[in-house]
């Protein structure tokens, strides 16, 4: 599936990245295919779209990162959750799950 601007809804691809830092530091490359894994294909998220998203999130105190080699021996830049990205994660989370059984809700109304 390619990306498309409808394809990402405001404010996921932020709760999508934090996401798959939750499980241990990624490079940039390595946290779009960790979405894709995730959301099981459904999201591609093309650079144009993550890395204004990691710089952002680091600039908010979210995520730290450092320089790193990645597996095919390049210097990458390796993304890692703070505790505030932690505490972040979960508002939004919780913030995600309000909206999505207010949709389901509405979806089942007759």
């Amino acid at each position: 599936m390619k990306e498309t601007k409808n394809d990402l809804l405001k404010g996921t691809l932020d709760l999508l990245v934090l996401q798959s830092l939750s499980l241990g530091p990624l490079h940039g490359l390595g946290v779009s295919d960790r979405i894709a894994q995730i959301t099981q294909g459904a999201f591609k998220v093309k650079p144009g779209s993550l890395f204004p998203a990691l710089h952002r999130l680091e600039e908010a105190g979210w995520l730290k990162s450092s320089w790193g080699e990645s597996e095919n021996n390049r210097r990458a830049k390796y993304y890692r959750l703070t505790k505030a990205g932690q505490r972040q994660l979960k508002v939004e989370t919780e913030g995600w799950q309000r909206i999505s059984l207010a949709i389901t809700s509405a979806l089942k109304a007759t």
